[in-house]
């Protein structure tokens, strides 16, 4: 007896006559794009991928998915750490990797018109041929999308100087739940029409809508050579107290990261760059503009007034590079349970002792990366390739979160909440909050097509 399909194969009969040649049902594409950067993995298989390569490939799509009630996760580059990009059973993936023209440079205005598939780094460098440059910075520069950053309001290495992706954000295309195309923002430096709808579209993690292209802010490249330091520590909790330091003074770097002992052994360990192993702790950073040499020895010397030692500066951006291979480093060695969470900086030194603590608690490794100047941590802990070791790992992060919100921090910095965290949301949001979230959702997606049970 022949097998009966699904009512939704039946329904993507009528999808594929509206978007031929934009339909991935089976083969490696749809493994690959059926999952993020996470430790979430699909639950099952989706029906299908939409390979957009415009915002009416999207519309057209969502209108779809909205009339059958089929679930949508909306991918980018997949570099996200949070499972927010990864399938549903039976779930469209929308790819947004086609969409990736830069469509307009206003070096005048210091804008840029891009669609979500614009490669951060691309973006980056064709700005400097007008002597501007993209500020948001994540350490998957290379790889993650501009429309992706948005969809998490992602942060990266220069947040102590320039913010979050939220602040480089002027205007959005976005489509909704049934596949109406709307229009937020304005390329103006002031905009008080209406509420702020832009603002509340960027770091939504796709539950709100789909967004296709951005109007994003540029920024003048900084003058004179810019210069990079790095110094060791013999203890985080020091290292820590050096930042604050450091953050509250005249010279203000542009970058501010932290890598413990453990993450730069393991550094080295895959990508050999000639780190010296610290005892405790390595802070990198660096400094632009005129007066770059001057500030990253004022800021070196703090450092040493702290404890640090081997102080290295250079007119390089090599020191930095070591901080971008963290992520694919210990996920090589098999690290993959991450954290993100935030802390203000003055309790950077109580943060670092409190995972101490947790780490003897659970009698666990954890190893820290940070983009210290702003206070947000990444711890990683040890586990075993096992469900029970998994979930040890878990019960650890939970612990972390519950330590930084006791700080007056977040569950999360920068990667959002997506499924991985979404269980933690009760450790920092009341029930007021969480109320509202979902009712901003259910009006704006009232079938509930839009990564469901996620980010909200």
């Amino acid at each position: 007896m022949p097998h009966t399909p699904l009512p939704e194969r039946n329904a993507l009969i009528e999808l594929k006559d509206q978007l031929p040649d934009r339909i991935i049902e089976v083969g490696s594409d749809v493994d690959r794009l059926a999952r993020d950067s996470s430790r979430y993995s699909p639950q099952g298989q989706p029906l299908a991928v939409v390979m957009a390569t415009c915002t009416e490939d999207v519309a057209t799509a969502l209108a779809w998915a909205n009339r059958h009630g089929v679930p949508v996760s909306v991918r980018g580059a997949g570099t996200g750490l949070s499972g927010g990009a990864v399938a549903y059973d039976q779930g469209l993936v929308i790819s947004m990797e086609q969409c990736n023209a830069i469509r307009q440079i206003d070096p005048v205005n210091r804008l840029a018109v891009v669609e979500a598939g614009v490669i951060t780094a691309n973006l980056d460098r064709a700005a400097h041929e007008h002597g501007l440059f993209f500020p948001p910075d994540p350490a998957s520069v290379e790889t993650s999308t501009v429309g992706g950053n948005i969809a998490t309001n992602a942060g990266g290495l220069r947040c102590i100087s320039h913010g979050v992706t939220r602040d480089s954000v002027a205007a959005l295309e976005v489509v909704l739940a049934d596949g109406r195309i709307m229009h937020t923002g304005t390329r103006t430096r002031k905009n008080v029409v209406g509420l702020d709808l832009t603002s509340l579209f960027v770091g939504s993690e796709g539950t709100l809508g789909v967004i296709t292209a951005a109007t994003v802010r540029l920024k003048p490249i900084p003058p004179g050579t810019s210069h990079t330091f790095r110094v060791n520590f013999d203890s985080i909790h020091a290292a820590g107290e050096a930042v604050t330091e450091i953050v509250n003074g005249e010279a203000q770097p542009e970058v501010l990261e932290l890598l413990d002992t453990h993450s730069v052994k393991i550094i080295e360990e895959f990508y050999p760059s000639g780190l010296t192993v610290p005892e405790a702790a390595l802070l990198i950073g660096q400094t632009v503009g005129h007066n770059a040499a001057d500030d990253a020895q004022a800021i070196t010397d703090i450092c040493v007034q702290h404890g640090g030692s081997d102080v290295v500066i250079a007119q390089s951006d090599e020191l930095l590079e070591a901080r971008r291979l963290a992520n694919p480093a210990l996920s090589a060695r098999g690290l993959r349970v991450s954290c993100d969470v935030g802390v203000p900086i003055g309790e950077l030194a109580n943060v670092f002792r409190g995972i101490d603590e947790i780490a003897a608690k659970h009698n666990r490794a954890i190893s820290i990366v940070a983009h210290a100047g702003d206070g947000n941590l990444h711890p990683t802990v040890e586990a075993g390739d096992t469900e029970e070791e998994y979930a040890a790992a878990e019960a650890v992060i939970v612990d972390i979160s519950r330590l930084a919100v006791s700080l007056g921090g977040t569950i999360s910095g920068e990667h959002g909440i997506g499924a991985v965290k979404h269980h933690e949301l009760p450790i920092q949001l009341d029930a007021a909050v969480l109320d509202t979230q979902r009712a901003i959702k259910q009006a704006l997606d009232p079938n509930g097509i839009l990564t469901p049970n996620r980010a909200i």
